[in-house]
Order: structure tokens, then sequence, then C-alpha cells
């Protein structure tokens, strides 16, 4: 009996592995296939990519490295949940921003393991400051404004996200504390 029970545990772990296995091997393609149809597409021009879309789809040739950083207003007092709600609207606004203007760096990011740092800000004016900054240097951004139904006041800037190269996002973001 003992044996029957351990050839049966070997075997779902086995099939287990496979199909991990499988579906990692899966994903590496479909992230691979994009890459290769954002090229395509950008030959072809049925969807152009323009001004500073260009400038982080052309990083995205350059730089390996790319991360996304999400700047938290302190100042607001946001409970844990609160904050976890707001870093989830800024990193899924940003993505949906940039999804179809600049896949090449979607998938960058994607092939980095969509690395996310959240450092937090003390006031709504150096928010905007950095916000500033990176669309000097062409770097996407977006900004969460809450919808004031819980524990802020509507309208309050919360989160601010940016993503794009690791040397790039730093010059923005170096000098901020993490959350």
């Amino acid at each position: 009996m003992h044996r029957n029970m351990l050839t049966i545990t070997v075997v779902a772990v086995g099939a287990s592995c496979m199909a991990i296995g499988y579906f990692l091997g899966k994903r590496q393609v479909l992230l691979a296939r994009r890459l290769s149809d954002s090229k395509e597409t950008r030959k072809g021009s049925s969807v152009s990519v323009q001004g500073k879309n260009a400038e982080i789809e052309r990083l995205a040739d350059v730089h390996e490295d790319f991360k996304m950083v999400l700047v938290v207003r302190n100042d607001l007092k946001m409970g844990k949940g609160k904050i976890a709600a707001q870093c989830s609207h800024a990193t899924l606004g940003l993505y949906k921003k940039i999804v179809n203007r600049a896949p090449k760096a979607l998938v960058r990011w994607e092939m980095c393991g969509q690395v996310k740092v959240v450092t937090k800000t003390e006031t709504e004016e150096e928010l905007l400051f950095l916000q500033s900054r990176s669309k000097a240097l062409k770097i996407p951004t977006h900004i969460t404004i809450d919808a004031g139904r819980t524990q802020i006041a509507a309208n309050s800037r919360t989160v601010m996200a940016i993503l794009g190269p690791v040397q790039l996002v730093d010059e923005v973001t170096r000098g901020l504390k993490l959350l």
C-alpha cells in the first residue's frame, strides 16, 4: 500500500513539474514572439510609435535592465491596504498607458522579472517634480488619483509609477527612501 502511494506521489510531482516547465517555456516563447511582433508592427507601420514613446522603445533596444518604481505619498498617511491598492492602480495604469504605444519596453521589463521598487515621498509637489524629471528624460509615468471613497480626500494624487531603464529611472528616484 505504501509503495503504491509513493508511486502515485512521484508521478504526481513529476507531472506537476512537467506542467510547470511547459507553461514557463510557453511564456518565454510568447514573450519572444511579442518582442518580434512589436518589431514587425513598427516596420509594417500599422501602428506608429511617436514622440516620447519612440524614445522608450529605442531605450528598450539599447538597455537590458528595466524596472518600475512606485513613489507613494507618505504625507497622506494611507493604511497598508490602501497603499497596496493604490500601488496596484498605478502599476496597471502605467501598463495600460504603454501596452500598445511601447510594447518593446514592456517586454524588456517582463524579461527582467517585472522588477518593482516601492519608495516614498513627503509631498505632492515632490511627486509632481519627479514626474516632470521623468518627462524630461522621456520615461513614461502614471499618477493615480484617488476617488476619495475611503481614507483620503477625493482627487488626491497618491502614487506615481515610472518604468524604464534602471540607469534612467535611478536618475529620477535615486534620493528616495524605500517605503
